[in-house]
């Protein structure tokens, strides 16, 4: 009994770190005991000095204060290494400053991992490159937590942001989610002056801050990386490209990421694909990256740019 009850404090205490505020009812659904519990369980932490503050209202709950200790961080070996993976590649991430703070977080990790884990994150660091991708837009980590706690709390935020086109406004929005496609981040709320849903670059949005709650509303798609794919897809580009590919739909699917398509059956063994860029470069190599053959239709400025590179190849691929 001793041991299922710390487990359950464990828990409690790690629910009220992940979210500001928890009425009273939701806290004893997600653990599956009755309110009285979850009253027994708050003062238990109480008593171990955590400072769980009450709310009053007609539900009641509860909230961890602001600079409340953590308690010893436990990992199993997985969720170790796992962990130092994610610092590891964390260089690939398009957020600015990332690989100097990933390092210093992997430094305290590997000081508290017990001898057999520390050996093997090691092993696993020496045997490991990370290509670091120089240029392209970056977050700042500041913003994107920012950003992420006003998504967890219901936050409405106020920033100015910079369109595609360079023309600068004020927003106001209500925040659902943080999307990370490639070397970019989308924001996923709902635009409170255009009343609509939108995504925004988070790299060109600038000195965000909240002002106020909201109460949720209902996102129009599946889930936020389906609406960012959508929104991606019916933004028009300067180069619309049209190819055929030498591969089922089907299997594009499936080898494809979730934000790349829709494909278009056209038989069993091929399919049509349509995708665009504002930069030949960039779509040139998303279409090389798909890994099959394919039949470039239309631009035709796309055509002739990989007619220059297929020539660049082609004699870079001779013998000297």
């Amino acid at each position: 009994m001793a041991e299922t009850t710390s487990s359950r404090l464990l828990t409690l205490l790690s629910l009220l770190q992940g979210r500001r505020d928890w009425p009273g009812q939701e806290l004893a659904d997600r653990l599956e005991v009755s309110g009285r519990t979850v009253r027994r369980d708050v003062d238990r932490l109480r008593e171990l000095g955590y400072p769980v503050e009450s709310m009053t209202g007609p539900a009641g709950g509860y909230r961890l204060a602001a600079g409340a200790a953590m308690p010893p961080l436990l990992l199993d070996d997985d969720e170790a290494i796992a962990i130092a993976v994610g610092l590891r590649t964390a260089a690939r991430a398009s957020v600015t400053g990332i690989e100097e703070t990933s390092v210093r977080a992997l430094v305290k990790l590997e000081q508290v991992l017990p001898a057999h884990l520390r050996r093997r994150v090691q092993a696993l660091g020496a045997a490991t490159t990370t290509l670091s991708y120089e240029g392209g837009p970056t977050a700042d980590p500041q913003v994107l937590t920012l950003l992420a706690a006003a998504c967890r709390d219901r936050e409405r935020l106020r920033f100015g942001y910079q369109a595609r086109q360079g023309e600068r406004s004020r927003r106001e929005a209500e925040p659902h989610s943080l999307v990370n496609v490639g070397r970019r981040w989308y924001l996923v709320a709902w635009d409170c002056g255009r009343k609509d849903w939108r995504t925004f670059r988070v790299d060109r949005l600038t000195r965000p801050h909240a002002s106020g709650r909201f109460q949720p509303r209902e996102l129009p798609a599946e889930d936020a990386a389906t609406f960012v794919s959508r929104s991606l897809r019916a933004r028009p580009n300067r180069y619309e490209a049209r190819l055929t590919l030498h591969a089922s739909a089907d299997e594009m699917r499936k080898r494809a990421p979730r934000y790349v398509g829709p494909f278009e059956p056209l038989g069993e063994e091929r399919c049509e694909y349509r995708t665009g860029d504002d930069n030949l470069d960039w779509l040139a190599a998303r279409l090389t990256m798909l890994g099959v053959e394919f039949e470039v239709h239309e631009p035709p400025e796309l055509i002739e740019h990989l007619q220059v590179l297929a020539a660049r190849l082609a004699r870079a691929a001779q013998p000297a």
